[in-house]
């Protein structure tokens, strides 16, 4: 009998414990999340969609590099090209660039882009105010397109940080886009 009560005893201290460490996992979510949010960079709140170019000053005592890259997903058949490879910008100031982008397939097609930006700790520094990556974009069959991109980098941006990769993946979504997208016309400007 005793084993019996010292068996029911510890499946119940063990049932205790988990529901302990339950409780205590819960509550540090939110602080772990925050760390997790810290560390990569890949916050989107309020504060940051509020940020708007004018609340900033332009810092002229210093020049950033931002590069720009591009990578097709799923072999897209599409050949997709940065207008500019690389600018020098001073933090605080809006620029514009564009990527351009050509169908060679033999039939419309509706792609997304995906942004990244490299180091982690420019990730939440570099704040895009127009680009085609909001949107999906659709091009005809043989058409070349320019894909405008006007981007802004905050003066907090680390001091030591003075490369900041931009880098687009796109991806054919054309079978899984809805109709309403197949409609919408694209943020594109055709250049042919």
């Amino acid at each position: 009998m005793k084993t019996k009560n010292n068996k029911s005893a510890t499946v119940a201290g063990k049932l205790a414990l988990v529901c302990v460490l339950m409780f205590g996992f819960g509550y540090l979510l939110v602080p772990l999340y925050d760390v997790f949010c810290d560390l990569t960079g890949l916050r989107f709140t309020e504060e940051t969609a509020q940020l708007v170019p004018q609340e900033f000053t332009e810092d002229t005592s210093r020049l950033v590099t931002v590069e720009f890259d591009v990578t097709r997903n799923n072999h897209i058949p599409w050949d997709i090209r940065p207008a500019n490879r690389r600018m020098q910008v001073h933090p605080g100031k809006v620029y514009t660039t564009s990527y351009i982008a050509k169908n060679t397939s033999n039939g419309v097609m509706i792609g997304q882009a995906i942004p990244s930006v490299t180091p982690i700790a420019a990730n939440r520094h570099l704040i895009k105010t127009e680009c085609f990556c909001f949107a999906s974009q659709t091009i005809n069959a043989g058409e070349e397109v320019q894909m405008p991109l006007s981007f802004m980098l905050n003066p907090k941006l680390p001091a030591n940080v003075n490369v900041v990769t931009l880098s687009y993946t796109f991806f054919d979504i054309t079978q899984s886009a809805s109709v309403e997208d197949q409609l919408n016309a694209p943020t594109a400007v055709a250049l042919n």
